[in-house]
């Protein structure tokens, strides 16, 4: 089937603390935490309105886009453990981050979120299914850290304490001389089951530490789609041209709730803790719009059960992003991580996530990977067809984390 998200940071850092084997340093006696009453509702609120706000700010009217609030928060909270100065207090307010920090809330959300520590599982090729037969598989959530540190750069103790407490992870010696990049995308294709193979393109040598995160989907409907799908419907673009498509079609008692101008229903998955929002907007209508916070609470208190005949198409996208530049217009502009090593500076905020969406279920990843350098300190009852410009959320419903949010602006693209 499908996969999940990755995430990533590129940083420059080592570290001063007992070393495990000849190529991996942790902070020697620090045990993983388990947290005492994180701040968990703040963080996902924080990240919800993050979510929101970077979608606002890159995605393109009618284009096809993916974006993992989870992913890239996880990879800047991996890094406020070593923000100074203005830029802590930045990604505070950018990222919705709670005052004492999202480390035990990240931590805990992994521990509710993930199904398996270890990468997760290649799909099989070619292999066939029928939406008619056989149980759906239990899914498969992953999220992984790992960093990558120059040879003989020096690590702040506490900040390894840190990563040690709250992500049970270290750091891995690598050369940014020679061939990390290499050995970094091969982590992240390892950690997103084959589906994002390269985080950067190129690593510049004054590189000396990466932060890594990678988070993982795969997930059958509980309920696969198993009508006759609806061959050659029209597909209204946001420009008001159509294209045609298949929709996949389901009717039945589905959690459904509508608002001024719009629709939602929920395809719960396997083991009902993950689920898919549909979010529809009247006709030229904003898929975005139906992302904002308000609307997201809106949809968790009215949803509620009821005949439902939903039509809707499969897809299969992926989108990349340099973080940088709409993270500045959101407020964060400073490059001050001197928490993590004397001088380090973000050099590079990269994005990438793909998604895949059939009749069985969902697969998706998603990485993001930020690079910092060393140097000074600077009839049914409703019908919901899904054959215009729509958006999607898929959730934790616990804790209602966005993992993943974006727009289907042409499933033919």
């Amino acid at each position: 089937m499908r996969r999940l998200l990755p995430t990533l940071l590129a940083v420059a850092a080592l570290s001063a603390c007992a070393m495990t084997s000849s190529s991996v340093i942790t902070a020697k006696g620090v045990e993983r935490e388990t947290p005492k009453d994180p701040p968990i509702k703040e963080t996902v609120r924080g990240l919800t309105s993050f979510g929101h706000a970077l979608f606002a700010a890159t995605a393109k009217p009618g284009a096809n886009t993916v974006l993992s609030p989870l992913s890239i928060g996880y990879a800047f909270g991996l890094a406020r453990a070593g923000a100074a100065g203005d830029t802590a207090t930045e990604l505070d307010a950018v990222f919705g981050f709670p005052s004492g920090g999202p480390h035990t809330s990240l931590n805990a959300l992994t521990r509710q979120i993930v199904t398996t520590d270890a990468p997760p599982p290649l799909p099989e090729p070619d292999a066939e299914r029928d939406a008619q037969a056989g149980a759906p598989e239990p899914p498969v959530v992953g999220i992984a850290n790992d960093l990558f540190t120059q040879e003989g750069l020096d690590v702040k103790p506490e900040f390894l304490r840190t990563l040690a407490a709250q992500y049970g992870t270290g750091v891995r010696q690598v050369d940014f001389t020679g061939d990390a990049t290499e050995v970094i995308n091969a982590w992240a294709e390892e950690r997103t089951a084959g589906r994002i193979r390269k985080v950067f393109d190129d690593l510049p040598a004054r590189t000396r530490l990466v932060i890594a995160n990678a988070v993982y989907l795969r997930a059958d409907w509980t309920v696969p789609f198993t009508d006759a799908p609806e061959e050659g419907a029209a597909f209204t673009r946001a420009d008001g041209t159509t294209t045609r498509t298949t929709l996949m079609r389901k009717d039945g008692f589905l959690p459904y709730a509508a608002g001024s101008g719009w629709q939602a229903v929920e395809l719960r998955y396997a083991g009902d803790e993950l689920a898919m929002w549909v979010l529809l907007p009247r006709a030229g209508g904003s898929p975005g719009d139906l992302l904002s916070p308000a609307v997201m609470a809106e949809v968790a208190r009215e949803l509620e059960e009821r005949p439902v005949r939903l039509a809707m198409p499969r897809w299969d996208f992926s989108t990349s992003l340099d973080l940088a530049e709409p993270l500045a217009r959101l407020g964060l502009r400073g490059t001050d991580y001197s928490g993590i090593t004397d001088g380090a500076l973000l050099d590079q905020a990269v994005h990438r996530a793909n998604i895949t969406v059939d009749e069985w279920g969902t697969e998706a990843a998603a990485v993001t990977g930020l690079a910092f350098a060393v140097s000074g300190p600077p009839a049914p009852e409703a019908e919901v067809r899904a054959d215009h410009p729509f958006a999607f959320a898929i959730v934790h419903r616990p804790t209602l984390t966005p993992l993943f949010i974006g727009q289907v602006g042409d499933p033919a693209a």
